[in-house]
């Protein structure tokens, strides 16, 4: 029997990949009966949500809110959520992982590389969009992640539609995709690669506000994912060389609208890239890899014409985002008729591990990362629990 689950979701309105899969899932459970409450910490701001179809229509209300109700599950969405959430009260808490986020810092950055890798320490039962994912946590921290991978809206991505221009045979068109002031996403650079590789027209689709970037013929920014399909279906290639990815969507959006890719063996690739056969892979930072694909795709149309054919038959292969809420709403109803209640265990561990963050001094940042690498998960909280009895001891002038 279905369980008609209250759900708190805490995430954020901003346009990013990211929070377009948690507001389809969320819409998608809304429509099956569920009662979801979109949390942000902070005040809602609903004029953010325009950039997706179903943003605006979920109810949003801020966490001071939230405080006051109780669910049935608490969703963290992204690493930091996991350390806010359990102020939402509910009777189990799961955390969506679309990535090893501690790979979004660098290596310097000990405090946050190693406390977003502890959010897998903490008693979460976890939901993952990539088989890669599920892995890491499986080989790393001994548990089970449920599996889950994205949909596509194959209303709007789709061969057939409107373009802003139509494809010149002959010539190359690319698109460029991504925000511009996040390193690991490396779209500036990808830009100069194409125009080194003699690509006779470079678009840019990007998140991020701004009415002119160099390099670029046609700059589309901070556009609603329902008004990508004809940036899409005007361009032949995606180009997207991003250094870290959890399963990203764009290419595979791409395949929809009957484009192909050249991307990085990133993290998230195999899920749906074959090199050679639907788009052309290269090694992490090779950067000459790059600039002999794009060559290839200008001078022989015919490979370009393969690549496309066998990606849209990759596309047509994929499940949308109803099959996609399927799963995920098995995970929901697996973890409530199945697995135990985790609050208490959530709770218990994510204080310790906030305490431990408040009072982190310069020592401590620099070796947490490798102490904490080290420690089994018992053994971590037998000393941090040691450490908070030493703080209360202190306190009160106990020794």
């Amino acid at each position: 029997m279905i369980i008609a689950l209250r759900i708190a979701i805490l995430a954020s309105e901003s346009m990013s990949g990211g929070n377009n899969v948690v507001f389809e899932h969320a819409g998608n459970l809304v429509d099956r009966g569920y009662k979801v409450t979109m949390v942000v910490d902070g005040e809602v701001d609903k004029k953010k949500l325009s950039w997706h179809r179903r943003g605006s229509e979920l109810e949003w209300i801020s966490l001071e809110l939230a405080k006051q109700h109780t669910y049935d599950i608490a969703i963290a969405t992204f690493w930091r959520t996991c350390y806010k959430i359990i102020s939402i009260p509910a009777s189990r808490y799961l955390y969506f992982n679309q990535s090893v986020e501690s790979r979004f810092f660098p290596d310097e950055d000990t405090l946050n590389r190693s406390f977003s890798e502890l959010t897998y320490c903490l008693g979460f039962y976890i939901v993952t969009e990539a088989s890669w994912i599920k892995t890491y946590i499986k080989e790393h921290y001994n548990q089970d992640a449920f599996f889950v991978p994205n949909g596509v809206n194959k209303e709007i991505f789709k061969l057939d539609g409107p373009c802003y221009a139509s494809r010149n045979h002959g010539n190359l068109r690319v698109l460029v995709e991504g925000p511009l002031n996040i390193p690991f996403k490396n779209v500036q650079r990808t830009i100069d690669l194409c125009r080194q590789a003699g690509v006779d027209e470079v678009w840019l689709l990007t998140s991020t506000v701004a009415t002119h970037v160099d390099g670029v013929d046609q700059l589309f920014s901070r556009v609603p994912i329902a008004e990508t399909p004809p940036i899409y279906r005007s361009c032949d290639a995606i180009v997207k060389l991003s250094f870290i990815e959890g399963m990203f969507g764009p290419p595979l959006e791409m395949f929809h609208c009957g484009g192909t890719a050249v991307v990085y063996n990133v993290t998230g690739h195999e899920e749906y890239i074959r090199n050679g056969h639907n788009a052309l892979v290269a090694e992490m930072g090779d950067e000459s890899a790059v600039l002999q694909h794009l060559r290839r795709l200008r001078e022989d149309p015919e490979l370009l014409a393969t690549l496309k054919a066998h990606a849209l038959e990759t596309a047509r292969d994929w499940i949308d985002w109803n099959s996609s809420t399927d799963r995920f709403e098995f995970a929901l109803q697996e973890i409530v008729e199945k697995f135990p209640l985790n609050a208490c265990t959530v709770i218990t561990k994510t204080r310790l591990v906030n305490t431990l963050a408040s009072h982190a001094s310069t020592t401590t940042q620099v070796n947490l990362e490798a102490s904490f690498f080290k420690l089994s998960f018992r053994k971590f909280f037998i000393l941090t629990g040691r450490f908070l009895v030493r703080k209360i001891k202190k306190r009160f002038g106990i020794y």
